[in-house]
């Protein structure tokens, strides 16, 4: 038996362009002799679609598209995933399932029973779980298929709960099939593969398993699909941030040792590279758009997302702004047009002190004898702002906001001023990993200016002023903040690790302050184990830990 696994990118709710990429991947796959090729889960609408699973036509649309599908499943057979309705009347509307098409019709459905409800997953607000299981006959093989999580917990995870493969097994299947949505971050794909393994060894069967690929907005799936053999050895891993469809041979899986060559999987930091390029892309042409803007000042933030979306949408779709202010050094305008000479991306320089030295008059007399402070700082961040969005507005770009996570975790940004945009690009990427990502983009030559990249940051809003004024070095803060945000670790569990209570509790109690803010900041791109957004949801007035 030969299986292709068809690894793609689908727009969500696009159901024409969705049907015509699956059809054409089914028509290669059996060009190149496949007698069954698999796609992922929920295929059909991509992944997650969340409420508009709440609209019948939105499910009906998804049914069409099946059937279309179905009528080019001849010589060929098909594993697809999509949401469809409980007929029964008790539970959810909607089952997670999966269609195994022959002959042009729908033979076998299988439906998903570990529905997860945790970080970005919220599986059981629309679906049932199922709790019925039957292998899938084959050209005389029985194909145990698994949805998701329906395979990914392990028995020695002290919150294991009984899988369908516990049921599936006692039917002495040949093979396991699972079909994934497994959302990128840069510790996942090690993970991944060690939960499959286990599996594959526990029960003793090869195992096909298919991602896809792709952004749906903060949400960004690396592929990555894998074949293992009955041992739980890695037998075939395709390819990371790109489509991708390969056939393989049952029987050689099971008998051939390394027919099927590994890809070497990258660094962590090449990782969040490529998937914050992916992430751009996607975005901009998931959305209709072409061309981004963003305020360039000199600093290696914006160099950073100045260079990642130069290279997703091309230079000459990018217009970088430098809006330097009273405040803004020689050596910042310079370190900006240097970048900007590099990539090629065009620029307009727009000053910003008329435009803050108008609103300190507008706001001379109910501050009069009032020291300068925050306040006029973030004036000037806010004219920034302005500028920004007018430059959207009149041109049909796209604002990316160049905030990164250790700024977003603390609050070190104004609302409205350098936090507004559509897009986070690097809100999930800490300034120590800003550093090395700039490292990592002049591999094959300076593009981020040498200047940008060793200088002390500063948001250049009053004299002499630097990141270190306010906040703690960011090798010390992006360990602390690392322990709280992804390690879910408390203060006494911090300080315990041998951190400075006092600089514990300060860093926490900032974070915990910030709530507000980021309730108020665009999509960012998910690229860590915990990032801020749809994964993390936190009380804003809440006062724990602080």
């Amino acid at each position: 038996m030969k299986i292709a696994l068809a690894q793609l990118n689908y727009h969500i709710g696009n159901f024409e362009q969705n049907t015509a990429h699956i059809i054409a991947h089914i028509n290669l796959a059996k060009d190149k002799g496949a007698d069954l090729v698999v796609f992922s889960e929920l295929a059909i609408c991509g992944y997650s679609p969340n409420d508009f699973l709440e609209f019948q036509e939105f499910i009906t649309l998804c049914n069409e598209a099946a059937q279309t599908i179905a009528q080019h499943c001849v010589g060929i057979a098909c594993i697809l995933g999509l949401p469809i309705k409980n007929e029964v009347l008790e539970g959810k509307d909607l089952y997670n399932a999966a269609y195994f098409i022959e002959d042009a019709k729908v033979k076998v459905i299988t439906k998903k029973a570990l529905l997860p409800t945790y970080d970005v997953f919220d599986e059981y607000r629309y679906f049932e779980p199922n709790n019925q299981f039957a292998c899938i006959p084959f050209k005389g093989r029985k194909i145990a298929l698994t949805i998701c999580e329906d395979l990914w917990n392990i028995d020695d995870d002290p919150l294991y709960v009984s899988c369908p493969m516990d049921t599936l097994i006692k039917e002495s299947p040949d093979l396991m099939i699972n079909i994934a949505a497994s959302p990128f971050n840069y510790r996942h794909d090690e993970d991944r593969i060690q939960i499959l393994a286990t599996n594959a060894k526990k029960y003793q069967l090869p195992l096909f398993y298919v991602n896809q690929v792709g952004a749906q907005t903060e949400i960004m799936f690396d592929g990555g699909s894998l074949v293992f053999d009955e041992a739980g050895e890695v037998k075939a891993e395709m390819k990371y941030f790109e489509e991708d469809l390969q056939v393989f041979d049952l029987d050689e899986i099971q008998n051939v040792k390394n027919k099927y060559p590994a890809v070497e999987r990258d660094s962590d930091i090449v990782q969040i590279h490529d998937a914050l390029i992916m992430g751009i892309k996607d975005y901009f042409r998931k959305s209709g758009f072409t061309k981004a803007v963003l305020g360039l000042s000199g600093g290696i933030d914006s160099a950073i997302v100045c260079a990642l979306a130069c290279r997703a949408l091309g230079p000459e779709n990018v217009m970088a702004v430098l809006m330097p202010s009273k405040y803004s050094t020689d050596h910042s305008i310079k370190d900006a047009l240097d970048l900007v000479n590099n990539i090629g991306c065009k620029h307009e320089i727009i000053e910003i002190k008329d435009a803050a030295n108008a609103f300190d008059g507008m706001l001379a007399k109910p501050f009069a004898n009032l020291p300068f402070n925050l306040t006029e700082e973030n004036i000037q961040a806010r004219c920034r702002g302005i500028v920004l969005m007018a430059m959207s507005n009149k041109f049909g770009y796209i604002l990316l906001n160049t905030s990164n996570k250790s700024e977003c975790a603390v609050g070190y940004g104004t609302l409205y001023g350098d936090m507004c945009g559509a897009l986070g690009v690097i809100g999930d990427v800490y300034k120590t990993q800003i550093f090395q990502l700039a490292r990592h983009i002049n591999k094959d030559g300076e593009v981020i200016p040498e200047n940008t990249i060793v200088k002390p940051p500063s948001a250049e809003l009053r004299p002499d002023q630097k990141d270190s004024d306010s906040l703690p070095d960011y090798g010390i803060l992006d360990q602390i903040l690392f322990q709280h945000i992804e390690l879910k670790k408390g203060s006494k569990a911090i300080i315990a690790e041998g951190f400075d209570a006092a600089l514990v509790q300060r860093i926490l109690k900032m974070v915990n302050m910030a709530e507000f803010k980021r309730y108020q900041t665009p999509p960012i791109l998910r690229v860590s184990p915990k990032a801020f957004g749809i994964g993390r949801r936190m009380p804003i007035v809440g006062k724990y830990m602080a």
